[in-house]
């Protein structure tokens, strides 16, 4: 199945909207993960970037790459949305990194080019992952890192279509999520906690941590409704992966 051209349809016609409602959440301070928001100085995924060169998969407005070349590391930000690297060219500090256009299960780098290959809610959620995670371990340098976040596959199973929220009722199948319609044939991806670990390994990529970010009580999803409120306080939302390349 090939996603790609409906993707790419679908994020430049949303890239707008999106980027003016989230932006400022995303960019409210350098590293902070997933849907609540949670600082990477709590959940000590990436790690000193000081002189790494970087590849963020699926960049956006450059919220993340902006705030890591800042610390110093020498990043590339990938997008596959002519849109999405539109608002990161423009964005202020953007001569501080690289834009350039693919799609994550087809990158257009060399063999070993990178220190660290991450995302956060990018490439690996809208990439086929048995072809995007091979992708990014072939570019990784030995000792490199992929580091990235995606949606548990709890919080996609118990997500009710017609509610348009996460419940606490099972609303779909665990075995078999795979592939998860977005409209006008745009479609993300998510895998069960154990083919997650197959398509790891198969990389080559040893598994050095899973981290299931928790938000504080009372923190909001700045995303998706949920019922209850404090739903990813009381189950995982989100997996945030953490490898490297032998």
């Amino acid at each position: 199945m090939n996603s790609i051209p409906s993707n790419r349809q679908l994020w430049n016609r949303i890239s707008g909207s999106y980027q003016q409602k989230h932006d400022a959440q995303i960019g409210a301070a350098p590293r902070l993960w997933g849907m609540y928001s949670i600082p990477d100085a709590q959940l000590h995924a990436l790690g000193d970037v000081t002189g790494k060169r970087v590849l963020e998969l699926g960049c956006g407005a450059g919220q993340w790459s902006r705030a890591l070349a800042a610390e110093g590391a020498t990043v590339v930000g990938l997008d596959l949305s002519e849109a999405q690297l539109g608002a990161a060219a423009g964005a202020t500090g953007a001569a501080r990194y690289s834009l350039v256009q693919g799609a994550a299960e087809h990158l257009p780098f060399a063999d070993g080019s990178f220190d660290l290959v991450f995302c956060d809610f990018g490439g690996l959620s809208w990439a086929p992952p048995h072809l995007a995670v091979p992708q990014a371990a072939r570019i990784l340098r030995r000792g490199g890192r992929l580091v990235f976040n995606v949606a548990s596959p709890w919080f996609e199973a118990c997500y009710d279509e017609a509610a348009s929220r996460v419940t606490t009722t099972l609303q779909q199948d665990y075995f078999g999520l795979n592939t998860i319609a977005e409209g006008d044939g745009a479609t993300s991806y998510q895998l069960t906690y154990g083919d997650w670990v197959r398509v790891l390994r198969g990389a080559g990529l040893v598994i050095d941590d899973l981290i299931e970010p928790r938000p504080d009580l009372g923190t909001p999803n700045g995303y998706n409704e949920t019922d209850p409120a404090d739903w990813a306080h009381r189950w995982p939302a989100e997996l945030l992966w953490v490898t490297h390349k032998p």
